[in-house]
Parts: C-alpha cells; sequence; structure tokens
C-alpha cells in the first residue's frame, strides 16, 4: 500500500509528460486560445451592442450625480466632434461591456494555454482560478463605479469654475470620446488591480517568492496602497482615499493568506 501510495504522490508531483510540444506547437496553440477568446469577445460585443444606449445611460449616472452635487445640471451634455463620433464612441462601449461579459472565457482560455505546463494538482485548480478571476475582475470595475468613480469626478468638477481674480472660468465642456475614455480606463484599471491575490498565488505557485518574502514586503504594499489611493482620488478628502487605499491593503493580506495555503503544496522535485 505504502508503495502504491508513494508511486501516486510522485505522479502529482510530476509536471504532465505526455503534452511536451514544440515552439511551433506551442505557437499554434496560443493561436488556437487567443481566436477563441477573441471570439468570445466579439459575439459578447454583438450583444453588447444591443443594448449601448443603457449602457452609456449607466456609465453617466455617476457623472450626472457629480453635476447635481456642483449645481452644474446645466452642463449635461457630451460633445461630438466629428460625425462619426457618436458610432465610434458606442462601438468602443460595447467593446468595453463585452470585455468584462467575456472575461470569463478570456481567462479560461488563459489557464488552458499555461495549464500544460503545470503540475497534476495545479491542475485541479482551473475552475477556481476561471471563478476567482472572473469575480475578483468584475468586483474592481464594480467597486470604481460605485466608489473610485464618482470619488475622481467630484474632485475634478471641482477645479473648474473662477480662477481667483482672474476674470477668467473654466468651463466644463466633455465630449463624448474623452468621457468614454477616462471612464472605461479607470473602470478596468480597478479591475486589474483586483486580480492581485490571484497575480501573487501564481508567483507563490511557480516558486517565484515566498510567503515570508510577501510578509516582509507588507509594509512597503501598505504605503503604495495609500499612495495609489492618493493618486486615484487627488484631493483632501481623506474618506475616499480610505476607500480606495483599504481595499487595496486588505487584497494584499488576502493574498498572503492564500500564499500560505498554497506554499505548502507546492512539493518539491
Amino acid at each position: 500500500m505504502s508503495g502504491a501510495s508513494t508511486e501516486s504522490e510522485t505522479a502529482e508531483r510530476r509536471p504532465e509528460t505526455d503534452v511536451s510540444m514544440t515552439l511551433w506547437q506551442h505557437l499554434g496553440e496560443l493561436r488556437n486560445r487567443i481566436l477563441k477568446a477573441f471570439i468570445a469577445l466579439f459575439l459578447c460585443t454583438i450583444v453588447a451592442w444591443t443594448f449601448h444606449e443603457k449602457a452609456l445611460n449607466v456609465l453617466l449616472i455617476p457623472y450626472k450625480t457629480a453635476l447635481a452635487d456642483r449645481n452644474m445640471t446645466g452642463a449635461t451634455e457630451l460633445q461630438t466632434l466629428a460625425p462619426g463620433d457618436a458610432l465610434v464612441g458606442y462601438m468602443y462601449l460595447s467593446l468595453v461591456v463585452g470585455l468584462v461579459a467575456a472575461s470569463p472565457i478570456v481567462f479560461y482560455q488563459l489557464w488552458a494555454f499555461i495549464s500544460p505546463g503545470l503540475y497534476k494538482r495545479e491542475k485541479k485548480l482551473v475552475f477556481p482560478f476561471v471563478f476567482f478571476s472572473t469575480t475578483l475582475f468584475v468586483s474592481g470595475v464594480v467597486f470604481a463605479y460605485y466608489f473610485v468613480f464618482p470619488a475622481a469626478l467630484s474632485y475634478m468638477l471641482s477645479l473648474t469654475g473662477k480662477v481667483g481674480d482672474s476674470g477668467i472660468s473654466l468651463v466644463h465642456r466633455p465630449t463624448l470620446e474623452y468621457y468614454l475614455d477616462f471612464s472605461t480606463r479607470l473602470l478596468l484599471m480597478c479591475g486589474c488591480v483586483f486580480e492581485l491575490p490571484l497575480f501573487i498565488s501564481f508567483l507563490v505557485v511557480g516558486g517565484v517568492v515566498t510567503p515570508k518574502q510577501l510578509l516582509r514586503f507588507s509594509r512597503w504594499a501598505i504605503l503604495l496602497s495609500f499612495v495609489v489611493g492618493a493618486f486615484v482620488t487627488p484631493g483632501p478628502d481623506v474618506a475616499f482615499q480610505l476607500f480606495v487605499s483599504l481595499p487595496l491593503i486588505a487584497l494584499y493580506f488576502i493574498s498572503l493568506g492564500i500564499a500560505y495555503l498554497l506554499a505548502p503544496k507546492r512539493l518539491e522535485t
């Protein structure tokens, strides 16, 4: 019994040998995975186009709220400077919504590409990987929409108006292009930042870092979190900075806990 158990454990520790591929085969596999992810993105973008006006309306809610808070409701318009700006803007927004909707398939294709080089025990993480990567990404987008985005808009709008005693005013006249670029970049950036626990898990599973190293780096991680919070939500409002910084700190220590759980499972060969 002990001999059979030892052989089973050895097999678990050994990377898959029946999936060894040449460089060209790896490139072919990468092409297939990218193609499948692109098809999923394309189909989700088409579906998103069917409600592009509703999507823009949702994206404009924080903007309209920020304008109302500063009594700037008369400026509720987005300019288009060229005949095709509205079309391009709606297509871009549909692409972003499609990317968020297709994220589970994109993450699965990513995992499917790298899984042949992993150990058998690590291959079993495919479904948790897809679930948590999607959940973290969407959570980051939602968090940015309800907290980071309104705070950033409120501060930036506060900089408009009269410039001292110069008799000159800064007039807020946004265009559709710049608004979509600013809002979607911010949302997607926060979605990527929320992938931190998963990224650190990969580093731990790959043996790049250890939990002790992450623990020693924690003081710098806390400092960087406050720096990011101050950068994303500029202005004197400390509460909004904490809304951003504290979740980042929490994500890092969640990553640290996951690292301690995963590190013992990485058996030496």
